[in-house]
């Protein structure tokens, strides 16, 4: 007896290290990132923008790796703060790259349309912002179409899957999309700018960059952003501005 207690007393130390440096370590991180997530929704709720967009990065420091959904939940909303500070192209770019890893990783189907909603709102408010700018017709108009894309393959799927509300939405930022791209330039310059376009300035500059590098790397056999392109030419076609990316 004394020596299976002398066993016992030898091997919880053992566990517990174990534990220490195994699963522990992991539940202090977590527990370091949500501290980080509660930061950052403070600095959003004061509209600072850049804390925010910093508290998520230190929070995505801290998830681990194995955290799939928690980590493309925390990339969704660092990147929504870009465009708040000026960074509405990047942003777009970033969530773009988000939609392909949610794919890639099997993320749940409220994460992929929250993405791909957010995706369609930047490229609504792109295309906005380029049409005040005075660029290229279609250069602003590649914009709304990603946006008239994104939320019309949103609508058909949310009715496939009867959520009617969902659809009711997605619909609305559809016409909202289609709304933009036919609305006289003296219309639009009439309407206040949405808070997501201020301060933002030379987008079509940007975006004409980031499609000049895209050309240039190519795509990749398999590319997941290859097939939501695919998803979205296979799917024809608020309010007057979308929600996705507020």
């Amino acid at each position: 007896m004394r020596s299976l207690l002398t066993v016992a007393w030898l091997v919880i130390p053992v566990a517990l290290l174990a534990y220490h440096y195994g699963p522990g370590q992991e539940k202090l991180a977590r527990d370091r990132a949500a501290r980080e997530l509660k930061v950052a929704e403070a600095a959003e709720a004061k509209d600072d923008w850049k804390a925010a967009h910093a508290a998520y990065g230190r929070a995505l420091q801290n998830l681990p790796e194995k955290d799939t959904e928690a980590r493309l939940k925390a990339r969704l909303a660092q990147s929504k703060t870009r465009m708040y500070f000026g960074e509405l192209p990047e942003a777009a770019e970033e969530v773009d790259a988000l939609l392909a890893d949610a794919h890639k990783d099997a993320a749940s189907q409220a994460l992929k349309d929250e993405i791909r909603s957010t995706a369609g709102s930047m490229r609504y408010y792109l295309g906005w912002l380029m049409r005040l700018e005075g660029a290229e017709t279609e250069e602003w108009t590649e914009q709304t179409e990603a946006a008239r894309q994104e939320f019309r393959l949103l609508a058909e799927q949310s009715q496939a899957r009867g959520d009617a509300g969902a659809a009711k939405g997605h619909q609305e930022n559809l016409e909202a999309s289609i709304r933009l791209a036919r609305m006289d330039i003296s219309e639009l310059k009439g309407l206040p700018l949405p808070k997501q376009c201020q301060g933002n300035g030379d987008c079509a500059g940007k975006c004409r960059k980031q499609k000049e590098s895209r050309s240039k790397v190519g795509k990749k056999p398999g590319d997941a952003r290859q097939q939501i392109t695919e998803d979205k030419s296979k799917g024809a076609g608020k309010n007057d501005r979308p929600e996705g990316g507020s």
